[in-house]
Parts: C-alpha cells; structure tokens; sequence
C-alpha cells in the first residue's frame, strides 16, 4: 500500500530541512535504510535514509526547496498503485515529477532534467531565490569569493557542483585585464542566511539573554605544558596538537569541580557524570562544536586521534548529530588567528565555556624580581550565574591554570 514519507528531524534542534538533492528518482526502488536524499539541516547536510520500501511513486518536494518536520516529501509504494488522495492529504505541496495516479512514470523528475547542451547551462534558483548547489560547491565558493548565482550549473537541474566552481571565471575578469579589477575586491551581494546560521543566532541569542553571563579572565604560563608537548611529540610520527591537551586537562580539573560541569533545568541543577568535551569549529556559513565524549577516561592522544577526524568531518559537514551536541563544557580557541583575549557565549547544556587566545612572549616578573620572558596564554571562562559562583569559578579557573603551569601534578 502506497505510503507518505515525512520529513523527519536529523538533528535534535531541526525545524526544518532543505532538500539538496534526491538519490532516488520516480520509478526507482529503495530499499530500507537506503539513502533517499540528501537534506540540509540546521547544523550540517546528511543522508535521509529510507524507514520505508518499495518504489518512488512521486517527488513531492523538489531539489532546493523546504519541508518542515512532519511535511510530506515523497511517496512510496508499489508500481501502478492510485496514490491521487495521498497527495490532496499533503498540505502547501507541490508535486515535483509526480507520476500519473494509477501508474509510474520512469522518467527522470522535474528535480533532475535531462542535461542541457554545454553552452545552454544555467544555474538553477529555487522557489525560495537559493542557488541550487551541492555542500562543497558553497563550500568552496566562499573560500574563493565566487558568487554562485554567476555559476552555471552542470549538476541536475542546473545544480552547481564542486568542478562548476573551481573552473569557474567570472565573466568580467575574463574580459578585461588585471588592473581593470577593483582594488577592494569587495561587492555588494546579499548572501541568503544559511538554516546552520539562523539556528546558530537563534541558539546563541537565547543563551546570553537567559544565561547570566559572568567572565573571569587569568593568563596561564604555558612553558612547562610546551615543553611537556615536544616531549611526547618527539617521540611521535603523528604530533598531538595543543587542543587535545587542553581538552585533557579540563576533563582532569572538572573531575574535582561538580558545580561547575552542571546544568541549568529549570527547576533543578543537572550534575553530569560523564565529561563530553565541546571544540567549536569554523565552518564556511557559521560554526559548529564536535564532542569529545567521556574525555576524562582519555588520554591525549586518543583524544587528538578523535579530535582531528571530528574537525575533519566538521568541515566537511559529515558529522552525525549526536556528534556535535550535548557538549557539557566547551572551548572556544582562537589563539590560532593571533587573538589575544576575547569572551565566548555559553553553549547549552554547558554552563560554562573557556575562550583561549593566543600563545605569547611576554616580560614578567618572577620571585626573585627578576624581568623574565615566559609564554603567557590569557583566557576567559564564562558561567552561568545561575549554575556557578563567582567563587566557585574562580576556585575551577585557578586549579585549571595549575594543571596547565605544571601538566605533572596530574600524576599525583
């Protein structure tokens, strides 16, 4: 019997997804747990994989368009099957390929026309003005600054893909020569607002309006931890970067300070057992934050072994939701783009999150009132008032900066 197929939540914040491409065309059998599309979430582009079998009946949502959660995207069934009242209980749809009632059509759908001679490409919008496109197409397009809506595409239906961006050469470049560009090579396009970033506002806006926000600022001695750093790395191929030691040593300090790897629930406070440690990530349309999970039950390396494939799949926009929520405490490390202090908004269910800047030579001081230079990394940590004292994180911070000025006291 012919069935609907929902648009279901991929993630656990999805409202709504954007279908970017189908895998399946009417007429084509699908089988369970067989890829049936591939839908744009509000955190990162995956495979929405068949609960149902049979034969694609109908597309009822096409390439470039959303659906909300609960919205009917397809239909599948069995072939010649009347699935006419299936389609009138699917409300604000608009068939795409859809095949008569009664019968199924083996034709290609609307979503994916048969290919255009080369010189007739264009690049296909959406009902919603988006440039039809696959994840790296954009990917790389902002790395390069290509406006996509330029780009013909060579996909389905004018879909640009990734080698439509690389070759491609903006028109007036190709024309004219190289001083005739503009000296900026700034523009003034409007770049509609990805559902990753609209969901990244809308997380981050309700955090620093419900969470009350302190910060506590102290800058860390980082000789002995580097030090300590080349010593392992000399004897690795693989080098463990600064992030998983970091990672390490909160986990270690956490373990000593309950209130503070809490969460706020309303009516009460959520202790957590288990450190799932949090590492945002820059992605090309907003960010996102891989977890370490259990990390106080792992070593460094383990931990940069874990650490480098989840930022790998972050980038690429591979990770599985349960990959990148849930977070319990999460750092925010920016100390690579040459920062030297900045503050960072909280990430539910986290009740704090550590801002890290830059590594730096500095005169200090020592006991002796002697001018030394040591290399200092200054860092915020942001609470929760609701969750954490003022003491309270205070008392964490100043433990957390032992660990890091002397990384053997762990042993103890």
């Amino acid at each position: 019997m012919a069935e609907q197929v929902f648009m279901i939540a991929l993630s656990p914040t999805m409202e709504e997804g954007t279908i970017l491409a189908w895998k399946k065309k009417v007429g084509d059998k699908v089988a369970m747990d067989e890829p049936l599309c591939e839908v744009e979430t509000d955190k990162a582009s995956m495979d929405y994989n068949s609960s149902q079998e049979g034969t694609i009946l109908t597309i009822v949502r096409d390439v470039g368009t959303s659906a909300k959660v609960g919205d009917v995207i397809a239909i599948i069934g069995e072939p010649g099957e009347d699935f006419s009242s299936l389609l009138t209980a699917a409300p604000a749809s608009k068939p795409a390929a859809a095949a008569s009632p009664g019968s199924v059509s083996s034709e290609v759908p609307a979503s994916a026309p048969a290919a255009a001679p080369a010189a007739a490409q264009s690049t296909a919008v959406s009902d919603n003005g988006r440039v039809k496109s696959s994840p790296l197409a954009r990917k790389i397009a902002s790395e390069k600054g290509v406006d996509l809506a330029q780009v013909p595409g060579s996909g389905p239906g004018g879909r640009v893909v990734k080698s439509d961006v690389e070759g491609f050469v903006p028109a007036s470049i190709a024309a004219s020569a190289p001083a005739s560009l503009g000296a900026s090579g700034l523009d003034d396009d409007r770049v509609p607002v990805s559902r990753k970033r609209q969901t990244l506002v809308k997380r981050l806006g309700e955090s620093i309006s419900q969470a009350q926000h302190y910060f506590l600022t102290v800058s860390l001695g980082m000789d002995a931890l580097l030090e300590a750093r080349e010593r392992i790395n000399a004897k690795r191929k693989e080098k463990v970067g600064l992030n998983a030691f970091f990672v390490k040593l909160l986990a270690e300090t956490l373990k000593h300070h309950q209130n503070v790897h809490s969460s706020w629930e309303g009516d009460f406070i959520q202790h957590h057992s288990r450190i799932d440690m949090g590492l945002a990530v820059a992605q090309s349309d907003g960010l996102i934050t891989p977890v370490v999970k259990d990390s106080g039950s792992k070593g460094v390396v383990q931990i940069e072994t874990e650490l480098k494939d989840l930022i790998d799949r972050a980038r690429s926009g591979k990770l599985k939701p349960e990959e990148f929520t849930g977070a319990t405490f999460t750092i925010s490390n920016l100390g690579g783009f040459g920062i030297e202090e900045f503050t960072s908004i909280i990430n539910p269910p986290g009740s704090a999150i550590l801002a890290m800047g830059a590594t730096i030579k500095t005169p200090v001081v020592d006991d002796n009132d002697q001018v030394v230079v040591r290399r200092l990394m200054k860092v915020t940590l942001s609470c929760d008032h609701r969750v954490i004292d003022g003491a309270v994180g205070a008392a964490f911070l100043t433990d957390f900066k032992r660990a890091v000025e002397d990384p053997f006291t762990l042993l103890l």
